[in-house]
């Protein structure tokens, strides 16, 4: 039976998508043709700039005074220049928006798509580019990373995180760990329901490195409960060094097989393989700065 709460569905993050594209639209319109803003611009009518700051036009109203300026000079529509502000309000707004998103889910590393190689990846390359798109979080399907350490799972879930963020999508990340320990916290006074429903809340929820610990039934209700409550409504990223199939040597038997059946029915399964970049990497010298010579030595105090 599905947790309830109030009811997600797919057409939300459908919806968030589609205002993310506005959104890049509206940003568009802010290119205005190759001319630099006049240094010391001067201020805007007060009346003005108190009406903007009554209606909480922060962004159009610290945009105002160059604006105005260029506007005045280049003989532009008043039409053509309150769309140009309100765009500044709207990408102000965004810019906002996301980076209170993206402290919100607590990203690990921060490590995003500007640091991966793609080439280096064992993830084939016609289906990095497809999990980027993203459309796979607007049909609430699932992304199931499974290999050893060090070969890129963290680093691909963590980066389609950020991205998502970027398409105004919401985002919550946990390790199994972390996860276990917020069901838990939630007996305490018996909202676990409401927590979970918070989670979900979350149009992708990641929970990386399954399997690496040990673990129990805490576990494995606390990754049911999770699968039940997103399933066919909103989209999980799980990285593991077990295949789901697995599961079940790790958690009991009959919480393991309803969570992997809900799990992988709309699941996009991607084993990697290969060395540990990590490793590699330490073997031949690249996880560090060299030492340079002229470095201040220790102080031995006797």
């Amino acid at each position: 039976m599905s947790s309830g709460g109030a009811a997600h569905d797919v057409y939300e993050t459908r919806g968030r998508l589609k205002g993310a594209e506005a959104a890049d639209e509206f940003d568009r319109w802010r290119q205005l043709p190759p001319r630099l803003y006049p240094i010391e611009a001067a201020p805007i009518h007060p009346d003005l700039w108190r009406l903007m700051h009554r209606l909480r036009l922060r962004y159009a109203r610290e945009a105002a005074p160059a604006l105005v300026a260029r506007a005045r000079d280049e003989g532009w529509d008043y039409a053509d220049l309150l769309k140009v502000l309100l765009a500044e309000e709207a990408a102000g707004r965004d810019r906002s928006t996301r980076e209170l998103h993206r402290k919100a889910a607590r990203l690990p590393s921060g490590k995003t798509f500007d640091a991966w190689d793609p080439k280096a990846s064992a993830i084939p390359g016609e289906a990095q580019w497809a999990l980027r798109t993203l459309d796979w979080i607007g049909r609430a399907e699932n992304l199931v990373l499974v290999g050893p350490s060090g070969t890129g799972k963290s680093h691909f879930a963590e980066a389609v995180a950020h991205a998502a963020i970027d398409r105004d999508l919401r985002v919550s990340w946990f390790t199994l760990e972390s996860l276990t320990a917020t069901i838990a916290r939630s007996r305490i006074d018996a909202s676990t329901g409401k927590v979970v429903e918070r989670i979900v809340r979350s149009e992708l929820v990641v929970v990386d490195d399954i399997g690496l610990l040990p673990a129990g039934a805490d576990e494995a209700e606390a990754l049911y409960r999770l699968v039940d409550a997103a399933y066919e409504k909103r989209s999980l990223i799980l990285t593991s060094n077990l295949h789901p199939a697995r599961f079940d040597t790790i958690f009991p038997k009959g919480l393991a097989t309803a969570a992997v059946d809900r799990l992988l029915h709309h699941a996009h399964v991607i084993v990697t393989e290969g060395r540990s970049h990590r490793l590699t990497e330490a073997v031949e010298g690249r996880g560090v700065l060299g030492l340079q010579a002229g470095e201040s030595a220790p102080v031995h105090h006797r």
